[in-house]
């Protein structure tokens, strides 16, 4: 399924998530933030907050974020990471999660989907898109990240890799995102990659680490539940 227009200058809307009603967004270099977002500070790492009853995440630190708060919405940034905006079929909860590989191989993914299904109301599915991130044409990795990633993913991880010379391969983050999504209960229907979206291919549309290093900017993707 393919990305429908902007939601907003800059941003970036899918027809999966538009369907069930939440306000969202992956962003580009030239959107701008909207205001009044819960935004955790990310660290690679499984952490999950969630919003509070005074609007407030309930952890500062967190690579995954869940609101069920009526028109209180989540922020979270990338720059090659995976971003995946998550919603329950009624729209009355979202979930943001960042999936870089440490977060992947720690069970980022995962836990941000259980969460966001404790706040599902009883029957309700859950969609999931996964937004724009750096591709396998210019994600090459060594051992130290196909290791960890081998211990969680196993035979999947050959399937989202190749060779690209000895002692390194290149990898696609996404595949794997879907996968553990798909493990978390998710089904294939309710789960979209925004296509055509490599972060490091497109200078003019995405930030990009893996390209620009240090002086990358952010691209900001949000989620807003129903009102």
């Amino acid at each position: 399924m393919n990305a429908s227009a902007a939601a907003a200058p800059g941003f970036i809307r899918h027809p999966l998530l538009s369907a069930v009603g939440p306000d969202h967004g992956f962003g580009t270099r030239s959107a701008s933030a909207p205001e009044g977002l819960a935004r955790p500070r990310q660290v690679h790492g499984i952490a999950v907050a969630r919003v509070a009853a005074d609007g407030r995440l309930d952890v500062e630190e967190a690579d995954a974020a869940v609101s069920a708060r009526p028109g209180v919405g989540l922020a979270i940034v990338t720059a090659d990471c995976v971003p995946i905006l998550l919603a329950t079929a009624s729209g009355t909860a979202v979930a943001a999660i960042h999936a870089g590989w440490r977060g992947l191989a720690a069970g980022v993914v995962e836990r941000g989907l259980a969460a966001l299904g404790e706040c599902a109301e009883e029957g309700d599915r859950i969609v999931a898109v996964i937004g724009p991130r750096i591709g396998p044409c210019c994600y090459e990795v060594d051992r130290p990240v196909m290791d960890p990633l081998r211990r969680r993913f196993g035979a999947e991880l050959d399937r989202a890799s190749s060779v690209s010379r000895p002692g390194h391969f290149f990898l696609d983050l996404g595949r794997l995102v879907a996968q553990a999504l798909r493990r978390g209960g998710l089904r294939s229907e309710d789960l979209a990659l925004l296509s055509g979206a490599c972060t490091a291919c497109e200078p003019a549309r995405f930030h990009s680490h893996r390209r620009d290093g240090e002086s990358a900017g952010r691209l900001l993707h949000y989620i807003v539940p129903n009102s």
